[in-house]
């Protein structure tokens, strides 16, 4: 993907996301040492992050709705945090950026830009992808994937080099997304073993009238915590 693959005893990280939250933790551990070469966005229909890596078009659209709907987003508010450190830590130019976006869209200096590619790599699946990598995961291994992670999955494929162990996150549980993973499969996934009398198990709860006092003195009387008294 990019000159930091050279790095050895490094492993490549296929992030699906939408909010740019996942892929700049990884980003951030990395510059504390962690032994990661780069990292690849995977984006689902809604794919702003990859159009913006792969063509530097960060224009906002319509956001279209998906099988991965975690990561149904257009603008990632955690990509601000990116454009600030690739940008010397200027907020002011990340401000005048993100108002730009308000706009409908933004451009980056050349400079930044290839500060961003130098460690991010792109690319998007769509719902029949995505669909299919659910099915052929299951048909391959037996094992059942969420919408989010098939798109990482169908995104990191791409990407594959034999010298370089590619890692692609599992962002949530296929039993989070029961219809999906049924229409790709045809199989119904099973709740985790600690959660699968989940939906027989008694509810707990207290009734607080609409009050903000009522809501304060609730928290206050059941946390450890407690507030100092002016």
């Amino acid at each position: 993907v990019t000159a930091s693959r050279s790095l050895e005893g490094t492993s490549t990280f296929c992030v699906p996301t939408g909010n740019f939250g996942n892929v700049l933790a990884g980003w951030i551990a990395r510059r504390m040492g962690a032994p990661v070469a780069d990292f690849i966005v995977a984006s689902n229909s809604n794919d702003i992050l990859t159009r913006f890596i792969n063509d530097a078009d960060m224009s906002a659209r319509d956001v279209v709705p998906t099988l991965s709907p975690s990561m149904d987003i257009q603008v990632s508010s955690n990509f601000e945090r990116l454009l600030f450190e690739v940008l010397g830590r200027d907020g002011t130019a990340v401000c005048r950026l993100m108002d730009d976006l308000k706009s409908g869209s933004f451009s980056l200096d050349e400079t930044a830009l290839t500060a961003i590619r130098r460690d991010f790599a792109a690319g998007r699946a769509d719902e029949k992808e995505t669909a299919e990598t659910m099915r052929e995961i299951f048909e391959r291994t037996g094992r059942l994937v969420d919408p989010h992670t098939a798109v990482g999955l169908s995104v990191a494929r791409r990407f594959v080099e034999p010298e370089i162990p590619m890692i692609t996150l599992a962002t949530a549980h296929p039993a989070k997304f029961p219809a999906a993973v049924r229409a790709a499969t045809g199989q119904d996934p099973a709740l985790p073993e600690n959660m699968g009398d989940l939906m027989t198990r008694p509810e707990a709860f207290t009734s607080i009238a609409n009050d903000q006092g009522a809501v304060e003195s609730f928290i206050a009387g059941h946390t450890r915590a407690q507030l100092e008294k002016a």
